[in-house]
């Protein structure tokens, strides 16, 4: 059971310029070797007793029962780390046919999606540096799960992981047959999951591709779900519910506009459009859109010049003089909007021939599962069934560690500032480097901070099987001091959400010495650092009573 405490009083202390805290932006996402000094810091305020308390200048710093030391002597190739965190899902346990159709059947479509969208921002934010500050955001939200798309699919063909999932069934099968219970209970477990995910592909190929259409990529779609939202409460909950929401919503829809630029979302609607025609299977496909591309000889960006010409959503003065009037008037207003009536007719035509079938599929998934887990835990007795990921806490154990990335490529486990150097590009929105840190490192004024090479510790690997949601999550050595945080994976390993492999699966941390230099030396914040605890458990300055590590059996960490 866990009991929890909601403190509400939370303030920045600072974060680092986005030329070190994203450093090698998009180019270097899911990359090795990585130089990226990814941190923030917050504090938490209390009342006087210690307790939650709304914001008040009159609060104090929050004093925890118990924190982490930092550790000043780092890691080395070798060392234990944990990390542990609320990390979203893996499904480490899926069929074989699960993680194919995964992997050759929605990944590329969706990678094919989004390769679309990314041409247009990144061709917009090179030539505008406007645009670019508009876009910075969203660019690297959509290529985050693009290029990891990527990854996860090369990742699992080059380690053979579908045929081993294949030999592993094959073995399951082989031992079922042999015993009579389980022949009775689980014979026909993976032919019916098999089954059951070819029965389900279509629709799962609908869901994802239709994700890509109405839930991201372009803003004024955004806005369109939006409105539907203010309807669907309209219709269910009455005017004051709709009027309510509509009033919560200003915010969101002034940060949306804030940050579009309309040529830029036409030609991406346009795109998606276009797609929508031709890659998703007819049947999902509403007769409003064929009908509206035949209107422009199926043109779709002559469509979207029309469109975007003449859309109160593509107007942030008209919209948002229109949900000022009365929530029935407005919706009544925006139901004839072609922009919102294209969203409309595709959704709904979605929602009846794609989410109607796909509950009931995916259930039948779901109950199949169950079963088949339950399977080879009696099938595999001896077999180590470490959980998946399920948004509450998962603590992982690894230690630091290169890879052999593919033939002939070999990574070491730790970058320096020095890389960051060699990656300097000036004036480059990915690879330009601070003035000072330029200086800093000209003058190896790097105080306490580099390691036994007298560079400074940027990032290290370790193999630790994290996922999405771990971002954040502390990286601990084996006396319970923190070495530093995690914040990606190398992109030959991000199959591991569906296959952890500890060849290749490798985290990426932001080494705690470089967060310490930025904060002190970077940024002239030392007082923060004399708040801390820093350790040196390696080396003679270490106390005897806090060299001891953690002893734990290999079933305890587990």
């Amino acid at each position: 059971m866990f009991v929890t405490v909601t403190y509400k009083d939370i303030r920045l202390v600072g974060t680092p310029p986005s030329s070190i805290g994203k450093f090698g932006a998009d180019t270097d996402n899911w990359e090795w070797p990585r130089h990226t000094g990814d941190f923030a810091l917050f504090r938490i305020y209390a009342g006087p007793d210690n307790m939650p308390a709304e914001y008040s200048p009159n609060n104090v710093p929050y004093t925890p029962k118990h924190f982490l030391p930092i550790s000043l002597d780092g890691v080395k190739e070798g060392d234990f780390t944990m990390v542990f965190g609320f990390p979203g899902r893996t499904d480490q346990y899926l069929p074989a046919s699960a993680v194919r159709q995964t992997v050759e059947v929605l990944n590329p479509l969706k990678i094919h999606v989004r390769e679309r969208v990314l041409k247009i921002m990144d061709s917009a934010m090179r030539s505008d540096v406007g645009i670019k500050v508009k876009y910075a955001s969203k660019q690297a939200s959509i290529a985050n799960a693009w290029k990891k798309w990527i990854g996860e699919s090369q990742g699992i063909h080059a380690v053979g992981a579908l045929a081993k999932k294949e030999a592993y069934e094959a073995s399951f099968n082989k031992k079922v047959q042999a015993n009579k219970e389980w022949k009775s209970k689980y014979e026909n477990v993976l032919n019916d999951l098999n089954a059951a995910y070819a029965e389900i592909e279509e629709y799962a190929l609908a869901r994802d591709f239709m994700a890509e259409i109405l839930g991201r990529n372009s803003d004024v779609i955004r806005l369109s779900g939006i409105v539907a939202n203010w309807d669907r409460l309209l219709q269910s909950q009455g005017a004051e519910a709709a009027a309510k929401r509509m009033k919560s919503d200003q915010s969101t829809i002034n940060a949306i506009y804030k940050d579009m630029d309309l040529a830029v979302d036409r030609e991406i609607f346009s795109v998606l459009m276009e797609l929508t025609a031709e890659k998703l299977n007819g049947k999902f496909v509403d007769p409003h859109l064929k009908n509206e591309l035949g209107k422009y000889s199926q043109n779709a960006a002559q469509l979207a010049s029309v469109y975007y010409t003449s859309s109160i959503l593509t107007d942030s003065s008209r919209f948002i003089a229109v949900t000022n009037t009365d929530p029935a008037a407005a919706l009544k207003t925006l139901s004839e909007d072609p922009v919102y009536m294209m969203f409309q007719k595709l959704n709904k035509t979605y929602q009846e021939t794609v989410i109607s079938n796909l509950g009931t599929a995916q259930n039948k998934i779901n109950d199949l599962m169950a079963v088949y887990m339950k399977a080879q835990m009696e099938v595999f007795p001896d077999k180590r069934f470490w959980p998946d990921a399920n948004s509450t806490m998962r603590v992982t154990y690894g230690k630091v560690s290169g890879y052999e990335a593919r033939d002939a490529v070999q990574y070491y486990p730790k970058t320096y500032l020095s890389g960051v150097l060699e990656k300097y590009v000036p004036g480059d929105y990915e690879f330009d480097v601070p003035e000072k840190l330029l200086s800093l490192s000209a003058k190896k004024d790097f105080g306490e901070y580099a390691d036994e090479t007298g560079d400074v510790p940027v990032c290290f690997l370790g193999s630790n099987h994290t996922t999405g949601g771990n971002s954040g999550s502390p990286a601990i050595d084996a006396y319970g001091n923190l070495v530093g945080l995690n914040f990606d994976r190398v992109w030959e390993g991000t199959m591991s959400d569906l296959n952890y492999d500890e060849k290749i699966c490798r985290n990426i941390m932001v080494d705690a010495r470089y967060i310490l230099f930025i904060i002190d030396k970077y940024a002239g914040a030392g007082h923060l650092v004399d708040e801390m605890k820093l350790v040196y458990p390696k080396s003679k300055k270490a106390k005897a009573n806090s060299m001891k590590p953690v002893k734990m059996d290999k079933t305890q960490m587990n």
